[in-house]
């Protein structure tokens, strides 16, 4: 791989990691409850899946951003994001479409739905390609800006995909039924 578009995609993982850890870090017990509700983790374990979690989402986002820990965090994140497309699917299986995702901050509940099982596995493929080897070419200036750029527009292209598909879209057609 580039290193410029591996770099681009490690960063973009990176704020994705971190922007996670911390909305679970900030409401902790909130957290805790979302989790134990998916009811794959025994009760005797939910107390610390609740702090696991988000303790593995933060490594990962640090972890990114070093050469040597890159490929085994990319590994990291790979598995939590198909730990997440499990524990959606597996409940929306059982039916219960009323849970709580846990992926939005404190203050947006939003309910799990079948989009987020294929957002997920989608994000593991394209992580799983910041553990391949990249090529040992030298990053130059154009390439700082290039990666400034496009983190830039993927950050905004993600928040502008998540809120179409994660909030006006399941309002829409809400609304539709209702008429």
């Amino acid at each position: 791989m580039d290193p410029a578009l591996g770099i681009l995609l490690a960063s973009a993982f990176a704020l994705l990691f971190a922007h996670a850890a911390w909305h679970k870090w900030r409401e902790l017990p909130r957290f805790a409850a979302t989790l134990a509700a998916y009811r794959l983790l025994p009760r005797s374990l939910g107390a610390a899946g609740g702090y696991l979690v988000p303790l593995a989402e933060s490594a990962v986002a640090m972890l990114l951003l070093v050469p040597a820990a890159r490929p085994a965090a990319a590994l990291l994140g790979v598995g939590l994001l198909l730990a997440y497309a499990f524990a959606i699917a597996v409940n929306l299986r059982r039916g219960r479409r009323d849970l709580d995702c846990g992926c939005t901050g404190p203050l947006d509940r939003r309910p799990i739905a079948a989009w987020m099982v294929w957002r997920n596995a989608l994000l593991a493929i394209v992580l799983a390609a910041v553990a391949q080897p990249w090529s040992p070419r030298p990053i130059g200036g154009i390439d700082a800006v290039t990666i400034l750029a496009g983190l830039v527009a993927l950050v905004l292209v993600y928040a502008t995909v998540d809120r179409l598909v994660g909030q006006i879209m399941p309002r829409t057609a809400a609304l539709r039924r209702g008429l």
